[in-house]
């Protein structure tokens, strides 16, 4: 058997989602237990999500199956839309991983649907944007998913400027505007930023944890309260 083939044996016999011991791979696949140990250090490194030890037993920490997908032609427009606006206003990273997925969806789905990957006529067109708005948008993004703070300093409409230290919550997006809701330890309430007008952006080592009443569900709420969400 080619090591392809007993490696793509090995991770069948793992998606059973029982432990499996090497001893018993390794008679399966009629290899020594050195060379399970080998096989299984292989699948690792190349981010395989093998779990276990030796003398214990391996496993898949989860699935590799990924449930079957079907697209109908407006479903397939939706998503190259979604792209396309995601490549003019959602910042470099955003952007690049909505072209991935289309890559993606392209390759699997049947060639008769093509042409609605290819010819969409709706466009999402950038303009008025400041490069660097990039940087800070997936700035601020890495920040609410890390729950890291950020010391920002911001201009105003009126010119006032300050310097914040915030708990980042969560990012709005107004048509051409985009806005960064975050716990402002300044003020001690909730505040909402136009990226625009964030002078200078660090994300400090300091993380957070979400308090009860500084939260992006409980800024919602406020919102919906006071009639202006």
């Amino acid at each position: 058997m080619r090591r392809a083939d007993r490696l793509f044996q090995l991770v069948q016999i793992l998606r059973n989602k029982r432990l499996v011991t090497a001893r018993e791979l390794a008679e399966r696949l009629e290899v020594s237990e050195r060379t399970i140990y080998r096989d299984i250090q292989d699948l690792s490194l190349s981010g395989v999500p093998v779990e276990g030890e030796a003398g214990v037993g391996y496993h898949l920490r989860y699935s590799l199956d990924i449930p079957p997908l079907m697209f109908t032609a407006a479903e397939i427009e939706a998503l190259v839309v979604g792209a396309r606006m995601l490549k003019a206003w959602g910042g470099s990273e955003l952007g690049s991983s909505a072209q991935s997925v289309l890559d993606k969806i392209h390759a699997v789905i049947p060639a008769e649907l093509h042409r609605h990957l290819e010819e969409s006529r709706l466009f999402a067109m950038r303009f008025g944007v400041r490069e660097d708005l990039e940087t800070t948008l997936d700035t601020c993004r890495h920040a609410i998913a890390q729950r890291r703070y950020l010391r920002l300093d911001y201009q105003r409409a009126d010119h006032e400027s300050s310097q914040r230290e915030v708990k980042p919550l969560g990012l709005f997006f107004w048509g051409n505007v985009w806005t960064l809701t975050a716990w402002c330890e300044l003020r001690n309430d909730f505040r909402t930023f136009r990226l625009d007008r964030i002078g200078g952006l660090d994300t400090l080592e300091r993380s957070f944890e979400e308090l009860p009443g500084q939260t992006l569900g409980d800024f919602v709420k406020l919102m919906q309260q006071s009639e202006c969400y």
